[in-house]
């Protein structure tokens, strides 16, 4: 293989090499004062980069099989690269406004560069060695990032609480993969054929490595840290956290399961039922309660995770397109109500939701994108959350989990009336010092009007589930 053949098997890798070396020379050149010019050329350059990895790529195997991609792969990081550039676009104000002044602006992009570098090793990982090393890279640096309001209590406490459970749950995934090593005697995913009859050492290891991904999704009983890291961290972290890391972390789990463990299906399908039970009905039923708008969404995104679940139950190449359409679609959708959200505190500096009161009298615009995001959220027809949902139900239908479904439409039903809340606050309620007109800059508005058309688009466009699923049945065979 020449060394073209590998620059290409490994694109975005490169490419965000580049872009990283690049903001930092530029960091170095440039002093405090005019930090501000890294923004610009951080999201100017990670556009380029974005919209290259659309572009069809190659398959194959580097390093002795410990890294590996195809177009399902290629697609996967390019469904992260769309939603970090979202978050760039809505991010601008903040970066610009609190972070440049302090020169930390160039140390923002670098971290967050770096978790995306990290999450690209962990999709295209061959073994678990470099699935360990890919998952260490885009958690560890997360920390740094939701404790990045220095001046808040609040957020030095998520990123204390984010850094020790992550390593809690990266010591009991490695425990489990050592558990599985031994007993296998391969860390290869090619090559990691179980041969016993399920035995218990190598199902106890296989508890513990679901277990640290399962913290990474933040499924129940393993979200604990997810609402109270949510709302100390900035809000473009937190975005990040609830729809990039969650998104990274289901695509090498639906990879994991489906390609190098279906031997073990018939325990990892037990396992996944429970969680799928216990994380929508435990976050649907937490999200009731919540006034902050940060942590709403937290226990939002934990909810919609166990409605993930039920692709990844149904396996085989329906159930994983499904999983990539839905986790297409959850990008734009929660981006949209976090964009908001974000747009919001940067020019009044609240996140509860009874500041939301009114806010269609005074913004109808943003009311408008939250409220579309919303009804996504919630399933609503002709919105794009309700088709990812209804092939979602579907896959799992057809593979007999009809119980399980029913439980996945109860809690729909429930999410319906606290979706409904912060409509019926913008909408139907008035304030008597309701909040002033806000003038977005030009980035949000971009973040904004991406994450409405993606909305509405995957709404009425379905032939980009055929495709998915094309990509799919190629892997999988």
């Amino acid at each position: 293989m020449t060394w073209i053949d590998t620059i290409t098997l490994m694109r975005n890798e490169w490419s965000i090499l580049i872009i990283f070396l690049l903001l930092l020379a530029t960091e170095i050149l440039l002093d405090d004062r005019r930090q501000h010019q890294l923004i610009p050329l951080a999201i100017g350059l990670f556009a380029v980069h974005t919209i290259g990895s659309f572009f069809p790529g190659k398959a194959g195997e580097l390093f002795g099989g410990m890294y590996r991609t195809n177009d399902l792969l290629h697609f996967m990081k390019a469904i992260l690269n769309t939603a970090v550039l979202i978050i760039l676009f809505q991010s601008y104000h903040w970066v610009k406004t609190e972070l440049a002044p302090h020169g930390r602006a160039g140390a923002f992009y670098l971290l967050l560069f770096a978790v995306l570098s990290g999450m690209y090793f962990l999709i295209s990982s061959g073994d678990f060695i470099m699935f360990f090393i890919g998952f260490e890279l885009s958690t560890l640096p997360v920390a740094a990032l939701t404790a990045f309001h220095l001046k808040e209590i609040r957020s030095t406490e998520a990123g204390i609480k984010l850094i020790l459970l992550a390593g809690l749950a990266s010591g009991i995934m490695l425990y489990g993969i050592s558990l599985m090593y031994a007993v296998t005697g391969n860390l290869y995913f090619a090559d990691f054929l179980v041969n016993t009859d399920h035995e218990t050492l190598l199902i106890f290891g296989l508890v513990l490595f679901l277990s640290g991904l399962a913290f990474k999704i933040s499924l129940v009983p393993f979200h604990f840290w997810a609402p109270d890291v949510y709302e100390g961290a900035p809000i473009a972290v937190t975005s990040f956290l609830s729809v990039v890391s969650k998104a990274a972390a289901v695509f090498i789990l639906l990879i994991l399961l489906l390609s190098v463990l279906p031997e073990l299906s018939e325990i990892w399908k037990m396992i996944l039922y429970i969680l799928s039970v216990l994380t929508m009905t435990v976050g649907n039923l937490f999200a009731l309660r919540q006034t902050n708008m940060k942590r709403f969404l937290a226990f939002s995104s934990i909810a919609q995770a166990g409605f993930i679940l039920l692709g990844i139950l149904a396996s085989e190449a329906v159930g994983a397109s499904t999983v990539v359409y839905f986790i297409l679609i959850y990008v734009f959708t929660n981006l949209a109500a976090f964009g908001v959200v974000q747009a919001i505190k940067d020019a009044t500096g609240k996140e509860e939701m009874v500041d939301y009161t009114g806010l269609y009298r005074t913004n109808p615009r943003l009311s408008l994108v939250m409220v579309l995001a919303l009804f996504s959220l919630a399933g609503i027809p002709p919105m794009a959350g309700f088709f990812g949902k209804f092939f979602l139900f579907l896959a799992a239908a057809g593979k007999g989990y009809y119980t399980l479904v029913l439980i996945a439409v109860i809690n729909v039903t429930i999410s319906l009336y606290y979706y409904l809340l912060p409509v019926r606050a913008m909408l139907l309620r008035t304030s008597d010092a309701p909040l002033a007109h806000i003038r977005s800059g030009s980035m949000m508005r971009i973040g904004l009007i991406l994450c409405v058309v993606g909305i509405l688009i995957l709404g009425m466009y379905s032939p980009l589930y055929d495709y998915i699923l094309s990509l799919t049945n190629e892997w999988l065979q």
